[in-house]
């Protein structure tokens, strides 16, 4: 495995591929990612819910960060082949987090759990979400 990227590799890539995403790397190990995103106004459903789309993105976001950890580099070409997700609860605050893990890594695939939750209340997840990544051929 190659050398571990860095959030700012990750996130340079990101600005230079991908611009307006609104998400960013915030951290990056073994087996692991974490991604954010601050809430505007845009993203919140009456009552200040923040959107279920806005949480898919980020749960999103961050297995892809996460597949860069499992395979030791930036592959932009990593594509999500499979994603589900479960609400838990509402989900209300300024900054959306998510953290994925590695539960499975191989040549073609790579699976992730992910957890996302509000501002710095990561024991109280608002959603779980589980997906695959395929990397290109």
């Amino acid at each position: 495995m190659s050398e571990m990227p860095t959030a700012d590799e990750v996130n340079a890539m990101i600005e230079e591929l991908f611009p307006g995403t609104g998400n960013t790397c915030a951290e990056i190990g073994e087996g692991f990612a974490t991604a954010s995103r601050t809430v505007d106004d845009t993203m919140l459903r009456p009552g200040g819910f923040i959107s279920g789309p806005t949480q898919f993105g980020l749960a999103d976001a961050a297995l892809w960060y996460m597949v860069f950890a499992a395979i030791g580099r930036v592959e932009p070409m990593a594509m999500t082949s499979e994603l589900s997700i479960r609400y838990l609860r509402p989900a209300q605050g300024s900054v959306l987090w998510a953290r994925a893990e590695v539960e499975s890594a191989g040549r073609r695939n790579v699976v992730g759990t992910v957890h996302v939750w509000c501002d710095d209340r990561r024991h109280k997840p608002t959603a779980v979400a589980q997906g695959t990544y395929a990397m290109p051929m």
